[in-house]
């Protein structure tokens, strides 16, 4: 064998070896997550046409119905009865702030923690317009570097208008999709009576995503609620009938 083959060879062995040891350490790393029935992105509008008062409904409202009996059934109903949720504050293409990073929420107490801190939550974000698409691809983001593994990944989102800058929302929609993330809405029809179609149309995706409508901001803690059971609790089996 000649010099120059067995150099070949050589670096040939190297790559292998470094491919393997890689594909190990990321297989190791992705096992040694802790296991969560779900991940959860709560995504809150905070662009101009909401108010100081409207965004402590919406504070209080989430903190109310994360107590709540069915919320807390929907979560002991997966394997691990636990998820783990993370919070994004969110205006314009340039606003978005994670108030709440990646939590585990199952226990009584964690979930009355998590609960407290929400509702004494200040409005990180600077009021701007409204980009959905920008929060879309925030959140693609942080599911690509969550420290937890789970089956689903579910972006709620609750907004009160019409994606208004960055790129059309449907764009990063499609791209959440494609990644298997599913993508449901809270439509605050208080200024936009229509808002709940757009959001169907150009805001929600994946398997099992659904928008609920919220009449006002007074009605969004018990919209909130309902969506949060809905998308909590485990999905149903479907069976192919023949």
């Amino acid at each position: 064998m000649n010099t120059t083959l067995k150099k070949f060879l050589t670096r040939i062995s190297i790559l292998v070896t470094l491919v393997a040891t890689i594909t190990v350490t990321t297989s190791r790393s992705q096992a040694q997550r802790l296991a969560v029935d779900m991940e959860l992105i709560l995504a809150v509008d905070c662009s101009y046409s909401v108010s100081q008062a409207e965004y402590q409904l919406q504070m209080n409202g989430l903190a109310r119905a994360l107590r709540s009996p069915a919320v807390n059934r929907a979560i002991h109903a997966g394997h691990y009865k636990r998820i783990s949720i993370a919070l994004i504050q969110w205006s314009g293409s340039n606003n978005q702030v994670v108030s709440i990073p990646w939590t585990v929420i199952g226990s009584p107490n964690s979930v009355a923690a998590l609960s407290e801190r929400i509702g004494k939550l200040p409005r990180h974000v600077a009021i701007g317009p409204t980009s959905i698409s920008a929060v879309i691809a925030k959140s693609l983001h942080m599911f690509n570097n969550s420290p937890y593994r789970s089956y689903r990944k579910v972006l709620d989102i609750s907004g009160d208008g019409r994606n208004n800058d960055g790129v059309p929302a449907h764009f990063l929609r499609d791209v959440a999709i494609k990644k298997g993330i599913t993508v449901n809405g809270l439509a605050i029809i208080n200024e936009t009576p229509t808002l709940h179609h757009y959001f169907r149309n150009a805001v929600i995706g994946g398997q099992g995503s659904f928008v609920i409508k919220a009449n006002s901001y007074e009605a969004y803690e018990y919209a909130i609620q309902k969506k949060l059971v809905r998308e909590i609790a485990p999905l149903p089996i479907v069976q192919n009938t023949f």
